[in-house]
């Protein structure tokens, strides 16, 4: 009944207007009875290498139009862009500028005055969840396993280098690390709204040492996990944050595009576990001329349709997705706090 309304609606009111305007991002009434939309716009974050998220995204765009007009609404285009940043995204979505963003909870919660999440993602579960960085060491590899996942970890993670090493063997011999082993060491880390690549591992050294990432005397920003896998492997850092899974993602590059001889679970080592973190999620802009609440259903019932199917589970697998299920602004209440505690430990330094 409120699709019908919907489209009663707009149908009046391209009446009484003479014409609906077919140049912006508006709606109309589409001869086939469903809302016509001339263009959604869908922005990435730059977790990955922004051509990589390009191309692997592309069958989204069809994915989306043949979902929708089951729910109602004919695309007329399916615009997919990668952000130059994460906080990039979460200002496009504020601005209107981007319809949907697939953004980390970290993003959503500094921008939800502007965004609202409707899905979260599920993953593959890991073989490893331990509070212990010796636990993943002792089992590595770590493995995929068949159980979904709402949530995950960041790892702390050194490499081949010499002091990447050292703190490894001390990790695996049962030592506690001190503040000067870490401040001793090169870090990556990723954007400030990051969970996994800066917020949560902000929150650990908060935790066990009293101190933040920007208390580290080296600690250079990445723009992907990509790029800082690659600083790692050539030893320009010696320790980077990341989502638990990063070295599954990364293991053949680790040695075909890194030059490395040894596999990256021979020359990695945890040395320390975040507490988990909520899933990525699918936010919605507030501000945009499209978004209303009989859409957003639409957009919920199309993504989960997707992430159901083989085909749509081979697109989203470029963010570790395996599928979506809805979501509501609670969820993220964990990483509202932990959002906080960052600000008032930025405050105070």
């Amino acid at each position: 009944m409120k699709k019908i309304l919907s489209v009663l609606m707009a149908a009046a009111l391209c009446a009484s207007m003479a014409a609906c305007s077919s140049s912006d991002n508006s709606s109309s009434v589409a001869e086939s009875g469903n809302i016509q939309i001339d263009t959604l716009r869908v922005a990435f974050v730059p977790s990955r290498e922004p051509d990589e998220i390009i191309t692997a995204t592309e069958p989204l765009k069809e994915m989306l139009k043949t979902e929708l007009a089951k729910e109602g609404y004919d695309v007329g285009n399916v615009e997919i862009t990668v952000g130059t940043s994460y906080e990039a995204v979460g200002e496009s979505l504020s601005a209107g500028t981007a319809d949907v963003g697939l953004i980390p909870g970290g993003t959503y919660v500094l921008y939800d005055d502007g965004a609202e999440v409707i899905l979260t993602a599920t993953r593959d579960g890991l073989s490893i969840d331990s509070d212990s960085a010796k636990d993943w060491n002792d089992n590595k590899p770590t493995e995929a396993t068949t159980d979904q996942a709402v949530s995950y970890r960041a790892l702390i993670i050194a490499g081949p280098s010499e002091k990447g090493q050292e703190l490894g063997a001390k990790v695996n011999a049962g030592e506690e690390l001190t503040w000067d082993d870490l401040n001793s060491a090169k870090w990556s880390v990723m954007s400030p709204s990051s969970p996994a690549g800066y917020i949560y591992p902000a929150l650990w050294l908060q935790e066990n040492y009293g101190k933040g990432i920007t208390d580290l005397a080296y600690a250079v920003p990445s723009d992907s996990y990509g790029s800082a896998m690659a600083r790692l492997a050539s030893g320009q850092v010696d320790v980077l944050v990341s989502y638990a899974d990063v070295r599954r993602d990364y293991a053949d590059q680790w040695q075909s595009e890194y030059g490395r001889t040894a596999s990256i679970w021979d020359e990695t080592n945890v040395i320390g576990v975040t507490p988990a973190i909520y899933n990525d999620t699918v936010s919605v802009s507030k501000t945009s001329e499209i978004m209303t609440d009989e859409f957003k259903t639409a957009l919920q019932n199309a993504f989960i349709n997707i992430g159901n199917t083989e085909e749509g589970k081979e697109v989203i697998a470029i963010y570790s997705h395996q599928g979506y299920q809805v979501a509501k602004s609670e969820d993220y209440d964990n990483e509202r706090a932990a959002q906080q505690l960052i600000q008032e430990m930025t405050a105070a330094q």
